[in-house]
C-alpha cells in the first residue's frame, strides 16, 4: 500500500488547515479550513483547493472553527460532492459557523460594492448561504471512540480533543500486509485548565502524529483566571466604565460567561449587566449546553435551565443590529462580550468605536490574536500606536488594553508534550503544523526531549511526504 500526506495549509501559520491523505487509490481531506488574517493570506481562499477536485472521496473534520471547516462552502461551490465526517458536536456547530460566515461574506461584498473600495467590479462573496445549505446535506456525524470503516483498508475514529464542543483527535487505521498502522491528527488540543471543557483524552499509541503548535514557543500563565478576570473588571467598574471582551463566538464566549458567573458567586465582582452581543454566540451557547459529554461539569450545565449554574445574574443577549447599536450607547458599569475575537469583523468593531476613545473603559483580550489582525495590532501597540483604523476612520486609543494570557482553548507546549508523553508507544514520525515559524521551531526542541527516537519535522510550507 502506498501512503502519503500532502500538507496544503496551516503550515508556517495557524489558518487554512487542510491536509490530503492518500491510501493507495483512496484519498481523504483532513480539515477544510479558511485562510484568515492579512489580505495576502486571505487571497489564498480564491484558489482552487484541488485539481481535479473530485479526486477526494471524503472530508474529515477535527472541529468546527472556520480555520478548520470554513472552506467547505467554497469547496462545494467548486463542484466537489462527498461525505463530510465529523463528531456530533461539530455537526451541531457547523450550521452556526458556516451560515454566519456566509452572511459576513455577503455583507463584505455588498459593502465593497457600495463604497467602491474593491478592485473587483463587482465584488463577490467567497461563498453564499445557498452554498452552505448544500454542504449541510452532506454532513455525516459520527460518535466518538468508535472505529468507522471509510474504505476497504481504512478506518477512522474520533477522540475528545478538549478544545471546543465536538473538537476531536482523529485516528486513521491503515491495514497493511505487514500489520496495521495508525496515523493521528491532534487537531487543536485543549488543556486541563478550562472551567467548561474537559481536557483532551489520552491516546495509547500511534505510528505517525501530526500535531499542532499554536503555542509551541509559549507557556500559558497558570493563574486563577476567575480572580484575574475579576481584577480587570473591578478596575473598570470603579472608573464607571464598560469592560469590552472580544471573544470567539464558539468556545471563548461560553468560557467567559461561566467565569463571570463564578466571579459573581464568589463575591469577587458585583452583579452588573452582562451583554452577549453576538447572535452566533447565543446559538453556540445553546449548542454548548446541549453537549454535556464535553463539559467538565457534565450534566450540571443545563440547556433547559442555564440560569441555575451557568449564566451571569443580569445576563442579556442581543439579536437585532438595532439592539447592538443601542448597547454601544449604554453607560457602565457593564460587561459586553462580542465577536469577532480577533477584531477582524463583526459587531465588536462598533463597540470599539464607541469605547476605545474613553479612558474609563477596558478592552480585554482573552484569546490568540493572529499576526496582521486588528486584535494583534491593538494588543501589541507597535511604535506606541495611539489610533486604530476602523471602517476607514481613525479612532484614538484611550481605553485600557488588557490581556488574560492564561485563557486560551489551545494547550501550550507543556500541555502538548505532556499529552504526548503519556503514550505507551511513541510515534516513529511526528509532523508539526498549525503554528508560526518561531512556535514550530521551539516545538521541535520540546518534542525531541519527550520523544528522542522519533523523527520530528516542522512544516514550513506546502509539502508532500511519503511514508511506509
Amino acid at each position: 500500500m502506498t501512503f502519503n500526506i500532502e500538507f496544503l495549509g496551516a503550515v508556517g501559520g495557524v489558518t487554512g488547515s487542510r491536509t490530503l491523505v492518500r491510501f493507495d487509490g483512496y484519498q481523504v481531506l483532513v480539515d477544510c479550513g479558511l485562510f484568515q488574517g492579512p489580505k495576502d493570506i486571505k487571497q489564498k481562499n480564491w484558489d482552487p483547493l484541488l485539481v481535479p477536485e473530485k479526486t477526494v472521496a471524503a472530508v474529515v473534520l477535527t472541529h468546527a472553527h472556520l480555520d478548520h471547516s470554513g472552506f467547505l462552502p467554497r469547496f462545494f461551490r467548486q463542484g466537489w460532492r462527498g461525505p463530510v465526517y465529523c463528531s456530533t458536536g461539530t455537526a451541531d456547530l457547523l450550521p452556526v459557523m458556516l451560515r454566519d460566515a456566509a452572511y459576513l461574506e455577503t455583507e463584505f461584498a455588498n459593502y465593497a460594492n457600495k463604497t467602491g473600495y474593491s478592485n473587483h467590479k463587482p465584488a463577490l462573496p467567497l461563498f453564499t448561504e445557498e452554498d452552505v445549505e448544500i454542504v449541510l446535506k452532506y454532513i455525516k456525524p459520527l460518535e466518538r471512540n468508535q472505529w468507522i470503516q471509510l474504505a476497504q483498508d481504512v478506518s477512522v475514529r474520533f477522540i475528545n480533543a478538549g478544545h471546543i464542543i465536538g473538537a476531536s483527535i482523529l485516528q486513521f487505521s491503515l491495514a497493511q500486509t505487514n500489520g496495521t498502522k495508525i496515523l493521528t491528527f491532534s487537531g487543536d488540543l485543549g488543556h486541563e485548565r478550562s472551567l467548561t471543557i474537559r481536557p483532551p483524552d489520552p491516546i495509547s499509541e500511534t505510528d505517525v502524529l501530526v500535531v499542532e503548535s499554536t503555542y509551541g514557543d509559549r507557556l500559558h500563565i497558570r493563574n486563577d483566571v476567575v480572580h484575574e478576570f475579576s481584577d480587570v473588571a473591578m478596575r473598570t467598574f470603579k472608573r464607571g466604565g464598560v469592560l469590552v471582551v472580544p471573544a470567539f463566538a464558539v468556545g471563548r464566549a461560553q468560557e467567559i460567561l461561566y467565569i463571570i458567573r463564578r466571579a459573581e458567586d464568589a463575591g469577587l465582582i458585583p452583579k452588573v449587566p452582562v451583554l452577549l452581543d453576538s447572535p452566533m454566540s447565543k446559538i453556540a451557547t445553546r449548542v454548548f449546553l446541549d453537549h454535556p459529554e464535553d463539559h467538565r461539569e457534565g450534566l450540571e450545565f443545563s440547556s433547559e435551565n442555564p440560569e441555575a449554574r451557568f449564566l451571569p445574574a443580569k445576563f442579556e443577549a442581543t439579536i437585532s443590529s438595532d439592539e447592538s447599536l443601542m448597547a454601544c450607547m449604554r453607560d457602565g458599569p457593564m460587561i459586553v462580550i462580542s465577536a469577532a475575537g480577533m477584531l477582524n469583523g463583526g459587531r465588536i468593531l462598533h463597540h470599539l468605536k464607541a469605547r476605545l476613545p474613553h479612558p474609563e473603559n477596558t478592552i480585554l483580550f482573552c484569546g490568540y490574536q493572529a499576526e496582521g489582525t486588528k486584535g494583534r495590532t491593538l494588543q501589541d501597540r507597535p511604535n506606541n500606536l495611539n489610533k486604530l483604523r476602523i471602517h476607514h476612520v481613525e479612532f484614538p486609543i484611550e481605553a485600557e488594553i488588557a490581556t488574560i494570557a492564561s485563557l486560551s482553548a489551545h494547550g501550550d507546549w507543556q500541555d502538548i508534550t505532556s499529552w504526548l508523553g503519556r503514550m505507551t508507544k511513541l510515534p516513529s514520525h511526528i509532523f508539526i503544523n498549525h503554528g508560526d515559524k518561531p512556535a514550530m521551531t521551539q516545538m521541535i526542541e520540546h518534542i525531541k526531549k519527550v520523544a528522542p527516537k522519533s523523527q520530528v519535522k516542522a512544516l514550513w510550507g506546502p509539502e508532500k511526504i511519503s511514508l511506509f
